[in-house]
């Protein structure tokens, strides 16, 4: 029993000071344990988090102080009178898996023989009176390296008497990891010969647990069964796998965790999912695997737009929004379906996320990605400041796991839509003689820039901001991207970049770009350049002044060498606008690119072509490695959610662009 004097005497004896865990010397780690074993289930509760902070955190090592701490943690979990069993056993199966996965050097020497002498109490743990101690004892089992002859006796021992469906779910999980571990021992084909014969279990999540374990070994497994895991994952029984240790979430974690077993683009798993059922549930998790789906193939998107188009009309607001979320980030590909779309306009039902968005936001956001003027009404009333769902600032995701379904901010829907500047910029100079709020404005000052020269009516409310000390840098970098229609700030911007201070070097380009002389940006991008001191923005400037760079060539051409990607990007395209040497700058950006032939998507890609496509002809060798990209079915993008797609969809377009300015056709 925990708490008994040889326990007590056990942990004082071992040097905890020693110790290392993921914030430092392990003499706390006592104190926790003992308060996972103390009669207060809320104080328990919280020392398991704090011990699995300190001794996991975020994995990538096995610290000192969880070999020391694994005895200790195994008799907690075998404890009754314990309330953090199960979380004990949570963090022994992180624990053993991350040694099997992690390299030799960050594995503590000790972890190997602590593991080796606790086994067969947790293995003892699979007899254990309580089904959730079993299932979690099951699960570490199956997140270890110990070889299967190991461990089968005793888990064939428990299948054979265990009666606990979710029990019995997390022991065929086990027993499948487990007989791919060699060596597997005598009883590793009796295992893998129960597995295929519970393929015919009469019992619907049986089945699907052992294509599951079974699919590791056979990746073709799943494809043909996929009647049988459709008719298992949207089957009432899948509620078993919320008990389930190795599982333990619901409908969408258990199609999330089967979607991963069906490799590759095709749509056939996705579109059963996406059939009509009478769980909302069960629908909202189907568009989640569609956009899991989407946001890696394009291929799909015929097949699945249809279904998603369908579920605009759902019962449930949070369908209705992810399926117009859906088409949103398909944008151009489902514009089509335009009406379809406007017709969720004025539908305020909302998610029940922090953000609250609504249904209407979803379909205004996917309006605006479409081009559609329908979307304008509303972005006028959100630019006058009506609250909304949309993001308050720029969030990226990352590309792995599930779509995430989000809405971007403001400025980025605006930025979508220059065909449309005319009818929103008298709300937007309005916000711009008003607010007071200094995210805004610089937002605000940041569409007008994309959108360039179609944005001159901006100009005199940028004139005003040009003449405050707070609000001149945004206008500046507004009035730089109108260009010439600006040249009424060319004397205030000129004052500007003859002032001390760290922002010259913006007044000067903008100068420039208003209409000015070369001579002030010149001179304080050459200053910086040859100083070392730029971001690699400061190249691109330079690359605007076309031949009036050309005295900072040479230091350009030594830049085309540097270690940082986007500084040897910029620097060959300011190299050739200043002197025309495509033979120095092709071969660097051709590099840049030159992973995009192996589907991989780098950031730095984009203006790379963009460079290469002004360069021309003599781009070519860059567009014969390139010619086929664009018809490449796997997405190009290194962020997650919509802003994917959207990569996806500017790299594509950059390329072509190269290939019609070379000479060449997609």
């Amino acid at each position: 029993m925990w708490g008994e004097r040889a326990h007590v005497v056990a942990m004082d004896a071992v040097d905890w000071a020693g110790l290392k865990h993921n914030y430092g010397s392990a003499e706390d780690i006592p104190g926790l344990l003992r308060r996972c074993g103390g009669p207060d289930s809320e104080d328990a509760e919280d020392a398991s988090s704090e011990l699995l902070n300190l001794l996991f955190h975020q994995g990538g090592w096995v610290c000192s102080a969880a070999s020391a701490a694994l005895p200790f943690v195994l008799r907690l979990a075998a404890a009754p009178q314990v309330p953090s069993r199960c979380a004990m056993l949570e963090l022994a199966a992180m624990l053993a898996a991350e040694a099997g996965r992690t390299e030799a050097r960050f594995l503590d020497p000790g972890w190997a023989p602590a593991w080796e002498q606790a086994l067969p109490e947790l293995l003892g743990l699979l007899d254990d009176p309580e089904p959730e101690i079993r299932r979690a004892a099951a699960d570490v089992l199956a997140a270890c390296d110990s070889p299967g002859e190991l461990v089968l006796p005793g888990l064939l021992r428990c299948w054979e008497a265990e009666d606990d469906l979710a029990t019995r779910l997390d022991l065929v999980l086990a027993l499948g990891q487990a007989a791919l571990r060699a060596p597997a021992g005598e009883h590793g084909a009796e295992v893998f010969d129960l597995l295929r014969g519970l393929l015919d279990s009469p019992q619907a999540q049986i089945r699907l647990a052992a294509v599951h374990a079974l699919a590791p070994n056979d990746p073709g497994l799943p494809a043909r069964m996929l009647d049988l895991m459709l008719e298992a994952v949207r089957d009432p029984t899948i509620e078993l796998w919320r008990h389930t240790s190795a599982v333990s979430t619901g409908v969408l974690g258990v199609h999330h965790r089967a979607a991963r077993l069906m490799s590759g683009p095709a749509p056939t798993f996705t579109l059963g999912l996406l059939a009509d059922h009478h769980d909302g549930e069960q629908r909202i998790s189907a568009l989640a695997q569609a956009g899991r789906l989407l946001s890696q193939w394009r291929s799909p998107t015929a097949a699945l737009l249809p279904r998603l188009v369908v579920r605009l009309d759902d019962p449930a607001p949070e369908a209705r929004f992810r399926a117009a979320e859906l088409l949103a980030c398909l944008g151009p590909a489902a514009a089509v379906h335009a009406d379809e779309v406007a017709t969720l306009l004025s539908d305020t039902a909302a998610r029940t996320t922090r953000k609250r968005e609504t249904v209407g936001e979803a379909a205004l956001w996917a309006l605006a990605r479409m081009n559609d003027p329908r979307c304008l009404p509303g972005l006028i009333e959100l630019i006058a400041g009506t609250h909304s769902g949309f993001a308050s600032t720029s969030a990226r995701y990352p590309a792995t796991g599930p779509h995430h379904v989000v809405l971007p901010a403001l400025h980025e829907v605006l930025g979508y839509l220059p065909d449309h500047a005319e009818p929103l910029l008298p709300s937007i100079c309005g916000q711009l003689e008003t607010t007071t709020d200094d995210h805004l404005l610089t937002r605000l000052c940041e569409v007008i820039a994309d959108w360039g020269p179609v944005a001159k009516a901006a100009v005199p409310q940028l004139l005003g901001l040009l003449e405050d000390d707070r609000t001149w840098m945004a206008a500046a970098k507004a009035l730089a991207g109108i260009g010439l229609a600006g040249n009424g700030a060319r004397d205030l911007l000129l004052s500007r970049s003859r002032a001390a201070g760290p922002h010259t070097e913006l007044a000067a380009w903008a100068y420039w770009r208003v209409g000015g002389e070369p001579g002030p940006a010149l001179d304080v991008l050459g200053r910086s350049v040859e100083a070392q001191r730029f971001h690699h923005a400061a190249l691109r400037k330079l690359a605007g002044l076309g031949p009036h760079a050309a005295p900072c060539a040479d230091r350009l051409r030594a830049l085309t060498a540097d270690t940082a990607p986007w500084t040897r990007v910029e620097a060959a395209h300011a190299l050739w606008a200043a002197t025309g040497d495509a033979e120095t700058a092709v071969p660097v950006l051709t590099t840049a690119v030159l992973d995009l032939t192996k589907s991989t998507y780098l950031p730095v890609m984009l203006p790379a072509l963009e460079h290469l496509a002004r360069i021309g002809r003599a781009a070519q060798p860059a567009a014969h490695l390139l010619r086929d990209v664009p018809a490449r079915d796997q997405r190009l993008r290194s962020n997650g959610g919509w802003r994917g797609f959207v990569q996806d969809e500017n790299i594509r377009t950059a390329v072509r662009k190269l290939l019609s300015a070379s000479g060449l056709s997609a």
